[in-house]
Formats: structure tokens, sequence, C-alpha cells
């Protein structure tokens, strides 16, 4: 993408839904069936600013949100926990849906975006039409989150465990850009993003609230962070690894560089109408921004399952 093709998208509009006041683009026909696109760390809603109109032009309602911590969504409260457990993303993501009326929609989601389309179609599946997730089944559990790793696998998580120290939290305050930056990189490495691709997805995390949440979602994971208590009943059906049972299409970059599963290990935990693709090319881990079109078309796919 050239610095010419960095445009805006939007318009970014707002609205109260659960403990948020929600930052969220909303193209397409009102009447089209729903989309929700959710963006990973450290991305932005601007992963899908090619993917949303493609589908809005093919007649689908594209809903995009920001996720608590990033652009212009914020608390609606000050004393509500920064939190950034797993639960807590999909509850986001319905209570969204309930404000603007949407009953099911097709989600889709790429890091933290698939896991929370992952949450959201094992605990709510009537919301749930279809699903693309990248890298497939990302449901976790502290527990899981606990156990060690060998070396190698380890070291691909170097951040997790830098955030685990305050030197790792203040260090991310300090240069969360930088951060970000390398992490785009690493994770993609044969993207070539110029400065304004980047620029664009980096003003997101001067939210006041990014920081805290990033480092909650981290420590939660390994268990060096509590969730909130009412999520606890959600925190154990989810510490099961339930099968998901809506038609889901999974989607792997060929050259994805960040930490995940290979796609033998979570075919079966799709019990309904499932197909999983890998995409060739030099794809990493932002796979709706790099490959938009064939996002678009495993969309397309997975709706005409349902």
């Amino acid at each position: 993408m050239s610095g010419s093709d960095a445009k805006p998208f939007g318009p970014v509009q707002r609205i109260a839904a659960g403990v948020l006041d929600v930052g969220y683009v909303d193209i397409g026909p009102p009447g089209g069936r729903a989309v929700l696109l959710l963006h990973g760390w450290p991305y932005d809603i601007h992963s899908y600013a090619d993917v949303a109109p493609a589908l809005a032009a093919a007649g689908y309602r594209v809903i995009v949100p920001y996720l608590r911590g990033y652009g212009v969504t914020r608390f609606r409260s000050d004393d509500a926990p920064r939190n950034g457990q797993q639960a807590v993303l999909a509850v986001d993501a319905i209570a969204l849906l309930d404000a603007l009326g949407v009953d099911q929609a097709i989600v889709a989601g790429f890091d933290w975006g698939a896991r929370t389309a992952n949450v959201m179609a094992a605990l709510w599946p009537k919301r749930c039409r279809a699903m693309v997730s990248v890298s497939g089944y990302l449901i976790g559990s502290q527990a899981a989150g606990r156990a060690p790793l060998p070396p190698e696998a380890e070291q691909a998580w170097w951040y997790q465990y830098y955030f685990a120290t305050e030197r790792g939290r203040a260090g991310y305050e300090a240069y969360r850009c930088d951060f970000a930056r390398l992490i785009w990189r690493s994770a993609s490495p044969a993207w070539r993003f110029d400065d304004a691709t980047f620029g664009r997805s980096a003003a997101a995390f001067d939210n006041p609230d990014h920081v805290a949440v990033v480092i909650h979602n981290y420590r939660w994971r390994i268990g060096l962070a509590v969730g909130e208590s009412e999520l606890d009943a959600l925190e154990q059906r989810l510490a099961a690894f339930p099968a998901i049972s809506v038609p889901t299409i999974t989607l792997e970059g060929d050259a994805n560089g960040a930490p995940h599963p290979e796609p033998a290990a979570y075919a079966a935990r799709f019990t309904g109408k499932y197909r999983h693709r890998t995409l060739t090319g030099g794809i990493g881990h932002n796979l709706p921004q790099e490959a938009p079109l064939d996002f678009v078309r495993a969309i397309q796919e997975a709706d005409s399952l349902a």
C-alpha cells in the first residue's frame, strides 16, 4: 500500500454499549446482513479499510468497532476496571450488537478479534450467523496459559513476559508506537507497509486506557492478573474449550510470524460446517489488511454455509 492509499476510514460514529462508549464504523445498507469485523493488537479498525467497503458494495451492513482501549472508544465510568480478559471483549461485542439492534451477525476477526469471535460463537451461537477466524481456534484459559512451553515457543511470546514486569508496562507506555511497528514487522515479515499506513493505525494507541487494557490482557492470560468476578462463570465455560458449531471458515497466512496453532490442531474444535484456507504469497498476521479480497471471499463463503 502506498502512502496515497492510506485514506481515512469512516465516518466513525459513537454509541453507548454496556460499560463502553464505542467508536465504530457502520457502512453498507442498513437492512443488509450484518457483518461484525474485530481487530487485534497492535492494530485497529484500519485493518478492514479495504474489506469493509467491498462487503458493503456486496450488500452487507458492515460494523467495525474500536475495541476497548483503542481509538475513540472510552469507558463510561472512571471506576470501571480496565480489563482485557478474553470474555470481556466478547461481552463488549454482544453489547454493541444489542445497542445497534442487531440480532445476528457474521463475526470475523484476527488476533484478539479472532479470539473474541471464537468466544462469541462458543457462548452465544445464536447471535452468530457464521464466523471467519484467522488462525482458527484461539479460546484459552489461565490454566493453559500458566503451562510452560518449549523454549522456542516461549521465545515467540517474549512480549507477553515483558508485559508481566513493571519495566514492560513502563516500556510500552513510553514506546507504544515503536513497539507496535516492531510487532507489525515480525508478525508480517513480507508485508511492506509504509509510514502513512502505520501512522493511520498508530493513532488508535493514543487512547488513555490503551496501555492498561493491553497489559491486563497479557497478564491475565498467564494468571498474573485477576479478571472480573462476574465473568468467572463465562471463563469456566471457556476453560473447557467448548466446540464451535457455527458455520466457520478459518484462514492462515503462509508468512504469519506471530505465534499461532497449526490448522490440524484445531480442526476438530469446529463441529458445524467448516472449511480452512491457507493463503500463499507472503501473507502474514494482519491478514485482512494484507489480503483483503481473500478475506471478503471468506466472509461470503462463510455466509453461504449458514
